[in-house]
């Protein structure tokens, strides 16, 4: 039943966007010409669509409603995976040496400086303080 009702609130929102879009911005609604006796003159597809948009509109709200309803009152029991927790955890080594404490090597040309690094000091007063 859910899954049937969700779907009808997909059909109505995609028909509520379409009914949407074809309104003029001045709310004149599609603005054809036609015969001027009629159901699709200018003035009856403006009442048309804002008729149509109204309903839909009120559809989909009740279709949330009831929805949120049947989401609410499902009686599925809320599971946890816990197969990731048995999992042991594994340590990574790191992949490039870190070289001697006491000597001081340039950074290769092109490096990217780590985000963790201090930013350097070049008389630049910061924005925000």
């Amino acid at each position: 039943m859910f899954t049937f009702l969700l779907i009808v609130q997909t059909l109505v929102a995609v028909s509520l966007c379409t009914v949407i879009l074809l309104q003029r911005s001045e709310g004149g609604g599609l603005g054809v010409g036609g015969s001027s006796a009629g159901f699709m003159t200018a003035r009856g597809a403006a009442d048309f669509l804002s008729r149509a948009t109204a309903a839909l509109g009120g559809l989909f709200v009740v279709l949330c409603i009831v929805l949120a309803a049947i989401a609410g009152t499902r009686g599925d029991a809320q599971k946890v995976d816990a197969s990731i927790a048995a999992q042991p955890v594994s340590q990574q080594a790191p992949t490039a040496p870190l070289g001697d404490a006491g000597t001081t090597t340039a950074p290769p040309a092109g490096a990217v400086k780590p985000n963790n690094a201090p930013p350097a000091d070049n008389g630049a007063v910061p924005l925000a303080q």
